[in-house]
């Protein structure tokens, strides 16, 4: 996309969403928001939610002289947001994130924690020869441990895609050893790790499990009764106690550890996969990210 092309500034567009987030989240929006969170003056926040107001989504917002702040009006639509919890729960992560290196970082949030165990993406020298194979579409000689043996395993590989999944990477690609396309986790690949003049031949467009969409049925665990059953519909968003979710086949096996339907894990799960079929047509093919069966 060039340049011009971009319909709105960035910087500006992630005020836009701060503005939309919050309003529409914690139902009073003050330019202290736009302060904190960006480093700017009271002037330049109040011109960012006016701008907001005039050009973006006229009526979004009412001011409540009671509240002395913004609050979303009774046909708030959004504009630069979906609307959905996951990008609230986005921008706590993210203050939080910021506030490890920045203690003084306030936003004024409400007090919030965000349980994670610790995850190793890789060394830096490692993560950015895998990038660097992605984005050049180069071939990658590498060595990898996995858990099947202590010695690591040599590999030709031809990545074509990174994913993130349950707070671990993997690189997805085509591995001449096994000849199929395998996931490998990011934090496992060691020194040294190579990466080759050679054009790779084998791009997404090949992967036919990343082309193959596929539809997850789910619905609450028979285990629970009537009462339980529709307070997890409800929690999922469920119509008539039925989720269904199309996604690549690829990242049907990952969906499903999402879901605590793993190996270990399906006998506690609240939810349970009645059906998983193949959709009508295949996306097109492109560039996005794909996997998770995991190497």
């Amino acid at each position: 996309m060039k340049k011009t092309e971009w319909p709105i500034r960035w910087d500006l567009l992630l005020r836009y969403r701060l503005i939309e987030i919050i309003a529409l989240w914690e139902g009073r929006l003050t330019t202290n928001h736009i302060c904190h969170g960006f480093g700017i003056g009271r002037q330049q926040a109040s011109k960012d939610i006016n701008t907001y107001l005039r050009e973006l989504a006229p009526g979004n917002l009412e001011y409540d002289r009671h509240l002395k702040g913004y609050v979303p009006a009774e046909n708030f639509q959004p504009v630069v947001t979906q609307g959905e919890a996951e990008e609230y729960f986005d921008l706590i992560r993210r203050n939080e994130v910021l506030s490890q290196t920045f203690e003084t970082l306030d936003i004024g949030l409400p007090n919030s924690r965000i349980l994670r165990l610790p995850r190793r993406l890789a060394e830096p020298t490692l993560a950015r020869t895998v990038i660097a194979a992605i984005r050049q579409g180069r071939k990658l000689r590498a060595q990898y441990l996995s858990m099947d043996s202590a010695d690591a395993e040599q590999c030709l590989l031809e990545p074509h895609t990174l994913i993130c999944g349950l707070d671990r990477w993997y690189v997805r690609g085509w591995c001449h050893n096994s000849e199929q396309f395998r996931d490998f986790r990011l934090s496992r690949f060691r020194q040294p790790l190579t990466l080759l003049n050679e054009r790779a031949r084998h791009g997404h467009h090949l992967d036919e499990d990343w082309q193959q969409l596929v539809t997850l049925v789910f619905q609450p665990s028979q285990r629970f009764n009537h009462h339980q059953r529709d307070l997890i519909a409800h929690d999922y968003g469920m119509t008539d106690q039925r989720l269904e979710l199309t996604t690549r086949a690829a990242l049907a096996p990952h969906l499903l550890r999402q879901a605590g339907l793993g190996d270990a894990t399906a006998d506690t799960a609240e939810l349970e996969l009645i059906s998983q079929t193949e959709a009508a047509a295949p996306p097109e093919a492109t560039a996005q990210p794909r996997a998770l069966a995991e190497a």
